[in-house]
């Protein structure tokens, strides 16, 4: 089948890494031909707005999807009408507004925080009144990665805080005390089958991923099985089709949502060395309506993200059990150009391999620090 997937960045590569041994080609709609994809697939240069590039990249294809959730829904929706698409626009839709997110989370019957709407500083200063502080002020749309947000300690911090997210429509979310964020990773195939990988616990630094390990260690079964639940009630209320991923805070109380992705995610990049098949398999198997694969662990997995500056390739790969996945990306601070999986008999070994991984980390960082 030939695949097109919106969005030429790490995402759309490693669906197509993914998605060619079992026979598929791939085809781009990025605005920039030398997109990281471009390596693995044909690329239409063009914005995705663009009604001619969207012609011209559905021309031809036997489904599509995309690899990040800043894709105008109204783009989703013109390609729905060409070629069988998944996710709809639906799931985008909701991931795109964090109000819209945060009501629908509570339509599921999962926890969230306390949070309001804002569309000016007059609302932000009733919002504070309502939630309270410590709190945090994000932009409705298009934030990640710790962008486009504020931490708003007391009520003089309101005003730096408007200007900080440029004055445009925000949540204000109430601070949660929490002991550590997890992601739940699932996929749903068109008949309706719904497979979850194993919980992974999050380290961030930041505001962007810097570890994650799987299975999530030291949590009890009850935490693993609302995760579970909570994923499965969305996935279903949503009719999604391919990978969804929901972030949680773990806290005395139970899980509260933070955010979720219709799409492939950061947290579970482990999965291609660590699960028997990977959330970039599924979701290329869910989008061409094929059997899903099992998602059961091969050990004890961990990722470490290389944001910034490259580490020596050697000295990565002399790391035991080390698996290099580079983005082919130029260095920039702040920019994720690769990441590395390891998968361990049990979770001491891993550990041990995450530690030696992190310290070529900090390494290769701390010259740029000093600049």
């Amino acid at each position: 089948m030939l695949v097109g997937v919106v969005g030429g960045g790490q995402l759309g590569r490693m669906l197509a890494l993914a998605g060619i041994p079992h026979g598929h080609r791939f085809r781009f709609l990025d605005p920039d031909p030398a997109c990281p994809a471009s390596a693995v697939g044909d690329v239409v240069c063009g914005a995705y707005d663009d009604p001619a590039a969207l012609e011209r990249f559905a021309s031809g294809l036997d489904a599509a999807t995309f690899e990040f959730e800043n894709v105008p829904a109204a783009t989703i929706d013109a390609l729905s009408a060409l070629v069988p698409t998944a996710p709809g626009s639906r799931s985008l839709g909701v991931a795109q507004d964090r109000i819209a997110e945060k009501q629908f989370f509570r339509s599921c019957g999962i926890r969230v925080q306390a949070f309001e709407a804002v569309s000016t500083e007059a609302d932000l200063a009733a919002a504070c009144g309502r939630v309270g502080t410590p709190a945090v002020l994000k932009s409705r749309r298009m934030g990640y990665d710790g962008k486009g947000q504020s931490v708003v300690r007391s009520v003089r911090d309101l005003a730096d805080a408007w200007r900080a997210v440029g004055g445009v429509p925000c949540i204000y979310e109430a601070f949660v005390d929490f002991s550590c964020e997890v992601s739940m990773i699932a996929v749903r195939a068109r008949d309706g089958d719904v497979r979850t990988w194993a919980l992974s616990m999050n380290e961030h630094r930041g505001g962007i991923l810097h570890r994650t390990v799987a299975p999530a260690p030291r949590l009890p079964a009850h935490v693993v099985e609302e995760a579970d639940r909570a994923m499965r009630t969305a996935i279903e209320a949503l009719g999604h089709v391919g990978v969804l991923a929901i972030e949680f805070f773990v806290t005395p109380d139970g899980l509260v949502a933070n955010e979720m992705a219709p799409r492939v995610h950061n947290s579970a990049h482990w999965t291609i060395d660590g699960a028997v098949t990977s959330q970039f398999e599924n979701h290329v198997r869910a989008v061409c309506d094929e059997p899903l694969g099992s998602t059961d662990l091969r050990g004890a997995s961990g990722m470490v993200n290389l944001v910034g500056s490259m580490p020596d390739r050697a000295d990565l790969l002399s790391v035991p059990g080390a698996r290099l996945h580079d983005y082919g990306k130029s260095p920039r601070p702040g920019r994720k150009l690769g990441h590395v999986n390891v998968c361990a008999p049990d979770e001491r070994v891993r550990d041990a391999q995450l530690r030696v991984l992190e310290e070529l980390v900090a390494r290769a960082a701390a010259p740029v620090r000093a600049r």
